[in-house]
C-alpha cells in the first residue's frame, strides 16, 4: 500500500512523510489551515503557497515549506504534488505515486466554484482518501447566485427594522465567502477580531476581499447602523454580541439542512452554505477520479462506504481525528 492508516495519521512508509496527522511527526504534509488538519508540534511541514500565511498565522514559528500547485517533488522517491481542492484558499489534494500506483488524499473538498477559493480538479488516481461529511443525499447545494439573494434579502430586511444581521461563520473560509457574495453595497461589514485576523493575512496574499471594520472595546456601533457582522459561530452564542443591540442572528453552515441542527443552533435564520461538497458532488468527484479503491475518512462514513460498495468500488472506511468540532473549539479561544 502507497498509505498506511497509523495511529498519528496517514503516513507513506516509502517517502517516510505524513499526511494531515494529528500527533507530532518528523515530516508533514498538509492539505490546508483548518485547525482539524494543520496540527502544531511537527518538525517539518510542507503545504501550498497558498496555504501557507494562514498556517503560520495559526501555529507560529514553524519550519514550514511551500510549493506551488501542480508542481512534483521527489520525497525520498516518492513522487508528490498538491491540486486545488476547492475547499477554502491555498486548500489542495495531495497525489502520491510510487511504483506505478496512484493515491489522491483529497483533505476536505468542494467540487462547485465559489469564487473565492481555488476551483476544484479532478486528479486521476487507483485508490482515492474522501471526505464525506455531507455524505447522504439531504445534502444537496443551491447555486452561488441564489445563496447570494438569501443573504443579501436577509441583510436588506434587517437594515430597514432597524437590526443588524450577525452571521456566524468560520473564520477561515466561510466568513470570507459571505462577505465576497453579499452585495456590499447594502451597508458597511462589521467583522470579529478572529475574522478580521484571517482578513489581513488572505489579504496580504493578494486575496481581494470587501472592506470591512474590525470591531473593538472603542467601536462605536452606533455609527454603522444595520450592519452585516460577521463573526465565528461561537461568537453568537456569548456575551459578544450583546453589545451590538437588536440583532438578528443568522448561520452559515452546511448543518442548517437539518432541521434539527437549525432548532439547536437558536439562530434566527439558517443558510445552508457550504465549503465541503454535497452528495453529488462528492459522486462526482469519485467518478471523476477513476479510482476503483476508495476510503472514506469523516462524516457519514458507514453509510457513504455501503453505497459506495453497492456501485461497485471497494469501499473501506478509516478512523480520523478530523471534523468541525475542533474549529469550533479553536475559534471559540481567539
Amino acid at each position: 500500500m502507497v498509505l498506511e492508516f497509523r495511529d498519528e495519521g496517514l503516513y507513506c512508509p516509502a517517502g517516510r512523510f505524513h499526511i494531515d496527522p494529528w500527533r507530532p511527526v518528523d515530516r508533514a504534509l498538509v492539505t490546508h489551515g483548518h485547525a482539524d488538519h494543520s496540527y502544531p508540534g511537527h518538525r517539518h511541514y510542507l503545504a501550498t503557497h497558498a496555504a501557507g500565511p494562514v498556517i503560520r498565522h495559526r501555529l507560529g514559528e514553524i519550519d514550514l515549506e511551500g510549493i506551488a500547485f501542480g508542481e512534483t517533488r521527489d520525497i525520498n522517491g516518492v513522487s508528490v504534488s498538491f491540486h486545488p481542492a476547492g475547499h477554502v484558499p491555498g486548500s489542495a489534494q495531495i497525489r502520491i505515486e510510487h511504483k506505478g500506483e496512484v493515491w489522491v488524499v483529497s483533505g476536505d473538498y468542494k467540487t462547485t466554484p465559489d469564487g473565492l477559493s481555488e476551483t476544484w480538479e479532478p486528479v486521476r488516481c487507483h485508490a482515492f482518501i474522501t471526505e464525506c461529511t455531507f455524505g447522504l443525499p439531504v445534502f444537496d447545494w443551491l447555486p452561488e447566485a441564489t445563496l447570494a439573494a438569501q443573504l443579501d434579502d436577509w441583510w436588506r430586511s434587517c437594515r430597514s427594522e432597524g437590526r443588524h444581521a450577525a452571521i456566524g461563520a468560520y473564520s477561515l473560509g466561510k466568513a470570507q465567502r459571505v462577505m465576497t457574495m453579499v452585495d456590499a453595497s447594502i451597508g458597511p461589514i462589521l467583522t470579529h477580531g478572529a475574522v478580521e485576523n484571517t482578513n489581513a493575512v488572505l489579504r496580504a496574499q493578494g486575496v481581494d476581499l470587501p472592506d470591512t471594520i474590525r470591531v473593538t472595546p472603542e467601536t462605536d456601533l452606533k455609527a454603522h447602523p444595520g450592519a452585516l457582522v460577521v463573526a465565528p459561530p461561537s461568537a453568537l452564542a456569548g456575551p459578544w454580541l450583546r453589545k451590538f443591540g437588536p440583532v438578528s442572528t443568522g448561520i452559515a453552515s452546511g448543518w442548517m439542512a437539518l432541521r434539527g441542527v437549525r432548532r439547536r443552533r437558536a439562530a434566527d435564520r439558517g443558510f445552508v452554505i457550504s465549503d465541503h461538497a454535497d452528495w453529488k458532488g462528492l459522486n462526482a468527484a469519485i467518478r471523476e477520479t477513476g479510482a476503483t479503491r476508495i476510503f472514506a475518512t469523516h462524516g457519514y462514513t458507514a453509510t457513504f462506504r455501503q453505497w459506495l460498495a453497492e456501485q461497485g468500488y471497494d469501499a473501506q472506511i478509516v478512523e480520523t481525528e478530523y471534523g468541525d468540532d475542533l474549529l469550533e473549539a479553536e475559534e471559540a479561544e481567539a
